[in-house]
């Protein structure tokens, strides 16, 4: 499967962005998929992901409560609905896909996913 993330961009501190993760490819169903970011000389760090039933979803603690994740299979997307934005959230935030994985499964190590998006920039403005 191939990964395209979109949606990035400017926004002002309090603000909200929609990122899309579009895959290509068959069987996008059957695919766990989860969300990470990097920012400026940082590790890329998990930032939310969900099953490939879309029934279990899990969050950093640093976005819980700000960030919503939910896919669409008929569309083959995976999105990552960003509010109460703040300068810290400020990273290129990359998609990425796992197969195979149980109904309920889910990962947040980044060593985990097999594909991966070529990232879209977040900058949020004090």
């Amino acid at each position: 499967v191939q990964l395209q993330a979109s949606g990035g961009g400017l926004v002002q501190a309090g603000g909200s962005l929609r990122l899309s993760c579009a895959a290509s490819g068959r069987a996008f169903g059957s695919y766990s998929m989860g969300w990470f970011r990097q920012g400026p000389g940082k590790e890329r760090e998990f930032v939310a992901a969900i099953s490939w039933t879309g029934a279990v979803t899990k969050f950093a603690d640093s976005v819980k409560g700000r960030f919503a994740i939910s896919r669409d299979d008929a569309k083959n997307t995976v999105y990552l609905q960003m509010n109460s934005l703040k300068p810290e959230d400020s990273a290129v935030y990359y998609c990425a896909g796992r197969l195979g994985l149980a109904p309920g499964g889910y990962l947040s190590s980044p060593a985990e996913y097999d594909y991966w998006g070529q990232g879209t920039l977040v900058t949020v403005s004090s």
